[in-house]
């Protein structure tokens, strides 16, 4: 037996981007409803499984939903990052995603199914009680294309032998055994962060491992900020450094030199451009790691040993093994966003995937013909390479282009501050505003150009 669902949409995932197209799409069509499906007990997708020690790596008012602001845009005024604009923990990142679906739920026109699993042609089912629903003529929105993997949810990606000790990064709240080294495996933002957290809980220096596969491209925390000066001259500076660039390692090496990227060990040129944010003093700290190990993927752990391709490294047989290697972000092709299986979320600019997923939703309430969508909302890539990026660079500043020319699409944007290139009414006639436009203005067309050369020598994957 199946119980009929009469909605317009079957949102699938409330993660950041689901949450952020639902909230868009409910905020802006005031007579549509929708159904909203998740696996987990309550909205916030991994968020509700991240180890609690994590914060958001950028702004907070860069996060969320379009409707409601993350935190109170406070910059803060004490602490190493003082000066730069509030960031979220975790507990606060989820208790936001709870409040938002309750205020969603509170229309009338949403109704959350958790613990429930979508099973393909609008039909889903409850995990905890069997309950079969299907919504026969919803719309489906598939919020889960991009879905990170996390450590709590993946498996190491190497053989652990009897005997070795391994966790996943959110296990090392529970330890109860200090142990006389860790090995933290991962050269992503969650390694990083457990780095960070180590060496600030009191742990030494030496008695950490880092084993980094590959040395990774950071972006610094302060030139990403809710301030369009800041943000639109980080965008003109990338803009100048491309323009001067032999390549795409070039372009980062310029960027480094004007404090836009940062780089852990500067004797290693990264081959990772994820490009997370970072702040100097977690820099600062990391830097103090000096047993780095850097002999690609690893293999396998036993007692006392990790095993590479080209050989063994010895560690102490009591260290603990820390889990940060997940895949992380996602890399699957892109696709239209909208097609007659599904709307897919993406983002539609250089990053930031709530502001792509809610200018969807904002674009799917606005407009009736999938062609003239896609025509105007493209989707962008994540980077994994220097290439990658340059590649990102180009497609996201021409899915901006195609957003540019629709002028409620503009002024919609710059309502939001998921948009970082936003420019408040108040800072308009701001000269360091318009300086900072100038210099775009000036840079853009040669930085693109370049950029858009690199991007076509990459390999293809």
């Amino acid at each position: 037996m199946e119980t009929i669902v009469d909605v317009d949409y079957v949102v699938v995932g409330a993660g950041a981007m689901g949450m952020a197209f639902l909230d868009a799409l409910v905020s802006t069509a005031d007579d549509v409803t929708a159904a909203l499906i998740d696996r987990r007990v309550g909205a916030g997708g991994h968020w509700l499984d991240a180890y609690g020690f994590v914060q958001l790596h950028q702004a907070s008012a860069f996060y969320g939903v379009p409707s409601t602001l993350l935190g109170g845009g406070r910059v803060q005024t004490s602490g190493p990052e003082r000066g730069l604009h509030e960031r979220a923990g975790v507990a606060e990142v989820c208790a936001y995603y709870a409040r938002v679906l309750d205020r969603l739920v509170a229309t009338g026109r949403v109704v959350f199914h958790g613990r429930s699993e979508y099973s393909g042609d609008r039909r889903f089912r409850s995990l905890l009680s069997g309950a079969r629903f299907h919504a026969p003529r919803a719309r489906v929105v598939d919020a889960r294309y991009l879905a990170p993997d996390i450590p709590a949810k993946t498996p190491p990606p190497f053989a652990v032998e009897d005997g070795a000790r391994v966790i996943p990064v959110n296990g090392l709240a529970a330890i109860d055994t200090t142990p006389s080294a860790y090995v933290v495996v991962g050269a992503g933002k969650t390694a990083i962060d457990t780095c960070v957290w180590l060496l600030r809980s009191g742990v030494p220096p030496s008695a950490i491992t880092w084993v980094r596969p590959r040395d990774p491209w950071l972006l610094n925390r302060a030139v990403v900020q809710p301030d369009p000066a800041v943000f639109l001259g980080m965008g003109a500076d990338t803009m100048a450094a491309a323009a001067a660039a032999v390549d795409p390692d070039d372009v980062f090496f310029r960027l480094e030199d004007a404090g836009i990227m940062l780089r852990i060990d500067p004797g290693i040129t990264p081959t990772m451009a994820k490009t997370p944010t970072l702040a100097r003093w977690e820099l600062d700290l990391v830097r103090t790691i000096e047993d780095v190990v850097r002999r690609g993927h690893l293999l396998a752990v036993s007692p006392g040993r990790l095993r590479f391709a080209s050989g063994d490294v010895h560690i102490p047989a009591d260290a603990l093994i820390v889990h940060c290697a997940a895949e992380g972000l996602k890399y699957p092709p892109l696709r239209p966003i909208w097609t007659p299986e599904a709307i897919t979320p993406q983002p539609v600019r250089v990053g930031f995937p709530c502001f792509g997923a809610a200018l969807v939703g904002y674009v799917e309430a606005t407009r009736d013909d999938d062609a003239e969508k896609n025509r105007i909302c493209r989707p962008s890539p994540y980077a994994d390479t220097t290439a990658d990026w340059a590649a990102m660079q180009v497609i996201g500043g021409e899915a901006s282009l195609a957003m540019s020319k629709e002028p409620d699409l503009r002024a919609w944007a710059n309502g939001t501050t998921l948009n970082p290139a936003r420019i408040p009414d108040d800072r308009a006639d701001d000269p360091a505003v318009l300086d900072a436009l100038a210099r775009v203005r000036r840079h853009i067309g040669a930085g693109r150009s370049r950029l858009a050369e690199f991007a076509a020598s990459r390999p293809r994957r």
